[in-house]
């Protein structure tokens, strides 16, 4: 199953719809930019994306494999009670799925159809946000794009049914959640606009971290261009995030290694 490190997978592109693939296309590019940007945990954490046309299916990555090696056809499709709907061949790996990537990723496709893909990293700069009381300051112009984010307190590795009531509540209608003492998460309509919240809140992150590093007094912006500044990052006053650069971010996927879409 694997030749010089690459495992060598068969094509699930005739066995699903053109929609489910090009979702998987989608996803798949995903796992790897989220790699590329530095935001990944060896093979811990999910993406997940709905399936068009398939109410209550999502896909999800096999347990086993890191982000950089993921492929359109080694996604697996389960639906919203974790049983698996479809899969490849792994061989004699039979690799699954993590059952606390399911929780997370299920509880949120079932309460919000509208969201197409889920992402929850373990970044070190989202790690250490989550573990500081004040949680994510609006230091930077980015980081006032999360000026109202919620935050998800830590009740252990997410294995129950339980916790999915709460973590629904702490996400509410928004695009980004602290998972406190744990890490980060976001969606998006589009895998597109799940990575663009994402890769801006990893930026805040990052820059706030930077800062405190500095052992000096931050420069305070008023409540109110805090405020102005948020309005202008939501949905009806701009256009949708991802719709400019998912086309150039797969680009730029193509150019560097184009396996993502087998």
């Amino acid at each position: 199953m694997t030749a010089q490190g690459v495992l060598q997978i068969e094509s699930m592109k005739g066995r699903c719809t053109e929609q489910e693939w090009q979702a998987r296309v989608d996803l798949a590019a995903c796992y790897r930019l989220v790699d590329l940007y530095g935001m990944s945990d060896m093979m811990a954490n999910h993406i997940s994306s709905h399936v068009p046309g398939e109410p209550g299916a999502f896909l999800i990555n096999a347990y086993g494999m890191m982000y950089e090696e993921i492929t359109a056809s080694s996604l697996i499709k389960v639906d919203l009670q974790g049983r698996i709907l479809s899969k490849p061949d792994f061989g004699v790996l039979d690799y699954g799925i993590n059952k606390a990537g399911y929780v997370i990723h299920s509880a949120i496709h079932e309460a919000r159809p509208e969201v197409g893909c889920v992402i929850h990293t373990h970044s070190w700069a989202s790690m250490a946000v989550s573990s500081l009381e004040c949680g994510l300051l609006p230091l930077t112009q980015t980081a006032m794009r999360f000026l109202k984010i919620g935050y998800h307190d830590y009740q252990g590795v997410v294995l129950h049914d339980a916790e999915k009531a709460s973590l629904l509540q702490d996400l509410g209608q928004g695009e980004a959640l602290i998972l406190r003492n744990h890490g980060a998460l976001t969606v998006g309509r589009t895998v597109g606009e799940a990575f663009n919240w994402m890769h801006r809140l990893e930026l805040a992150c990052r820059s706030q971290l930077a800062a405190m590093a500095c052992n000096s007094p931050f420069h305070k912006v008023p409540p109110e261009v805090l405020e102005e500044t948020w309005n202008n990052y939501q949905p009806g006053t701009r256009r949708p995030y991802g719709l400019m650069e998912w086309p150039a971010l797969l680009r730029k996927l193509d150019r560097l290694d184009p396996s993502y879409r087998t």
